[in-house]
Order: C-alpha cells, then sequence, then structure tokens
C-alpha cells in the first residue's frame, strides 16, 4: 500500500449526497448532466462526458434517455468517452461495453455515432492505441464530468488494487473479484475476459468533475476509503480524494448504516 497522500488533508473530503434509493441518485444527477448539456449547447458549445458501464449506470442512463424522450434533451452535440473495454470478445459479442452501452443508453438518444469513442482493443501496436485514446480525450478538449461506479474491491473503471496513481490508459488484468462479478452476465467465469484496456487514475483524475455512484453493502469498505481515507493504491478509488470536483451518492447500505 502507498503511503497516505496530501489528499488525505483536511478540506478535500469528497461532497457527499446520502439518498434513500438509488433512484433519487439517478434523477439528481441526470439533471446535472443535462443542465450541462443544454448549457453547452445553447453557447453552440459541445459537452465532453466520461461514461462508464455496469449495473449501477442502468438506472442513470434510463433516466437520460426519458429526458430525451419526453423533454428534448439532446445529446447532438456531446462527445463522450467509455473507461473501458475487454480485450479478447468478437466485434459482435453482446458483452462488449460498446454493445451494452447501445442497449443502454445510445440507442435512446440522438448523438452521431462517430462522437462516441472507446479504447481501441484491436490489432496492432497496443502503447500506441493506448497513447491515442489519452491524445483524442485532450483533443475533445478534455472531460467536462466524468461517471465512475465502485467495485467491491475499490477499483475504479478496471484501476484494480495495486493500480499507481499516475496511470494511464493501458492494458490489465481483471481482479478475480472482478471477474466473478461479471460472471453472470456471461454466463459463467470461464466466459469473463481475463483482460482489458481502461484509462488510468491520471486519466479519470483530469476530468473536470467527478460524479461517482455507490449503492448496497458490498461497495461500503471501498467508499468509507473514498470518504474518508486514507487514499492508497491497495483501494484504486481513494486514490480519487483530493480532486476538487469530486461528488458521491451513496445509499445507507453503501454508507456502512
Amino acid at each position: 500500500m502507498a503511503p497516505p497522500s496530501a489528499s488525505d488533508a483536511p478540506g478535500n473530503e469528497p461532497d457527499l449526497r446520502p439518498v434513500a434509493r438509488p433512484e433519487d441518485a439517478f434523477r439528481d444527477l441526470a439533471r446535472e448532466i443535462a443542465d450541462l448539456v443544454d448549457d453547452r449547447t445553447r453557447s453552440g458549445g459541445r459537452a465532453v462526458l466520461g461514461l462508464a458501464t455496469g449495473r449501477t449506470m442502468v438506472g442513470l442512463y434510463r433516466e437520460l434517455a426519458r429526458l430525451h424522450r419526453e423533454e428534448g434533451l439532446s445529446f447532438g452535440r456531446v462527445v463522450t468517452f467509455n473507461l473501458d473495454e475487454y480485450c479478447g470478445l468478437a466485434p459482435d459479442h453482446p458483452e462488449r461495453m460498446a454493445a451494452a452501452m447501445d442497449r443502454e443508453l445510445f440507442d435512446h438518444l440522438d448523438q452521431p455515432p462517430e462522437q462516441r469513442h472507446f479504447p481501441d482493443v484491436g490489432e496492432g501496436d497496443l502503447e500506441r492505441r493506448c497513447d491515442a485514446y489519452e491524445r483524442a480525450i485532450r483533443a475533445a478538449g478534455g472531460l467536462d464530468l466524468q461517471l465512475l461506479g465502485v467495485g467491491r474491491n475499490g477499483h475504479v473503471a478496471f484501476n484494480e488494487p495495486g493500480s499507481s496513481a499516475d496511470s494511464r490508459t493501458r492494458r490489465v488484468h481483471l481482479a478475480p473479484a472482478t471477474r466473478a462479478d461479471a460472471a453472470a452476465t456471461f454466463g459463467g467465469l470461464e466466459a469473463v475476459p481475463s483482460a482489458a484496456l481502461t484509462v488510468g487514475i491520471a486519466t479519470v483524475k483530469e476530468a473536470r468533475a467527478l460524479r461517482v455512484l455507490a449503492f448496497g453493502a458490498a461497495k461500503a469498505a471501498a467508499v468509507a476509503r473514498l470518504v474518508a481515507g486514507p487514499a492508497g493504491d491497495d483501494c484504486p478509488v481513494s486514490l480519487l480524494r483530493g480532486h476538487g470536483d469530486l461528488r458521491l451518492w451513496a445509499d445507507d447500505a453503501a454508507l456502512g448504516r
């Protein structure tokens, strides 16, 4: 474990938003995203969002789709970058992150496909592909807002325990706990990929706003480290402490209550 960092200094705590139900967080965060998108669209600019996959995000994406359908929220000028993508899956595999995002969000919005980005798990030089993803984020002006879930082992994106605070987009091996959590989705542990491309902790922390969702008792230990520290590489989400605009929605179970 890395020693406690300056991010544990007073005044660097996340903005904690306790909620009775996940649906309360979904509505609150979706409205914040909608306001950001509307503001940028009216000014002739564009919003750049970092997106995440996983069960935690499904309700949020459902609410964003509702805002598009019922209130006219347009994603026509939104650029998105997803956190990660599995390695070794066929391009048409239904559990690729890109396929999951289509089902859960993109198919229900008006965002042009060319404005959606994922780490490139194709052929060719790995380092070059990872560097290209970092450059693409910077070329878009950086992320206005990054959505994040929390793994039960504290992983954020696919930054598993042991990930450096200075890490960038790279290939990683998935921890046993992470693969076990995905086993039901893939129809068995043996079908879950063992590796992925993920943005790094440093990449995540460069976003202007971090918005974290955590629900359920399995997340309590990781949430406690994010809220109160200490920051250390044994719990990657704790390395986000010290960010200037970090907001966390968590229910009682995730808060250990």
